[in-house]
């Protein structure tokens, strides 16, 4: 582990001091949760007791703050209230499903009728659950969706002739091998993960660099620019397109 030495002399003792600090261990992302709900008590409610959870958890109230929270990062589960101020919670997963969101969804709604929850499933969502409800019921459902998200976490990923295996941690494209360091090889996953989809500057940074990223540094660009030499070997096929002010857009 590097260390940082810092010396400070005190003139009326003559003695020189050496403090010695060690960086703070990397910590590992936090399970991360999106509540879509309008009512504000309720709200409140499960943010306190799924953040109690050690879970990072972001709530919004509308179809709209939802839209823009999906922009800004991504979350391994989203709880979606059905009657919104805006908009109606199906069609807005419907909406996600099209656009090629993948994300867990967990429908809260007072709608119960047998009906209803056939029609949330069948539209894209992951599991149903009616209001009023158990909160220890809503704790094991948010369990059960991210213990099936790592079950089902694919180990071998395609795209546009790119071929990424992530257990044997090896690339090709177009059935040659490509070398990536350990940094673009996770640049890339992000990618590959997210087919098709915009990603932004945050979202891609918050997942390479965690906390350690510094937003106003080129360190992103400067990787991306190695991972497109790398890849976009022809000028006619194009891989990433940068969307000024925004991030990358995985063609």
């Amino acid at each position: 582990m590097v260390a940082e030495l810092n010396f400070r002399i005190n003139p009326s003792r003559r003695l020189t001091t050496i403090t010695v600090i060690f960086p703070a261990a990397p910590t590992a992302l936090a399970v991360k949760i999106l509540i879509v709900e309008h009512q504000r008590r309720l709200g409140q409610f499960l943010k306190k007791s799924l953040s109690e959870r050690t879970y990072t958890v972001t709530w919004v109230h509308s179809c709209q703050e939802a839209r823009d929270a999906l922009c800004e990062t991504s979350y391994d589960v989203i709880v979606l209230d059905l009657n919104l101020p805006d908009g109606d919670g199906l069609s807005l997963l419907q909406e996600w499903r099209k656009g090629g969101f993948n994300e867990p969804v967990l429908i809260l709604s007072a709608r119960d009728a047998v009906q209803d929850r056939i029609k949330g499933l069948d539209l894209g969502a992951d599991d149903y659950l009616s209001k009023p409800f158990s909160l220890e019921e809503l704790h094991a459902r948010v369990r059960s969706l991210l213990r099936r998200q790592v079950a089902v976490k694919e180990t071998v990923l395609e795209h546009q002739g790119i071929r990424m295996d992530l257990l044997g941690r090896t690339v090709e494209h177009d059935g040659v091998p490509v070398e990536l360091t350990s940094r673009e090889f996770a640049l890339l996953e992000i990618f590959m993960h997210n087919p098709s989809r915009i990603l932004t500057r945050t979202l891609i940074s918050e997942k390479i660099w965690e906390s350690h990223y510094d937003v106003d540094t080129n360190l992103l660009d400067v990787y991306m620019s190695k991972l497109r030499a790398k890849l976009e070997t022809s000028p006619d096929k194009q891989l990433f397109k940068t969307v000024r002010g925004v991030g990358y857009h995985f063609l």
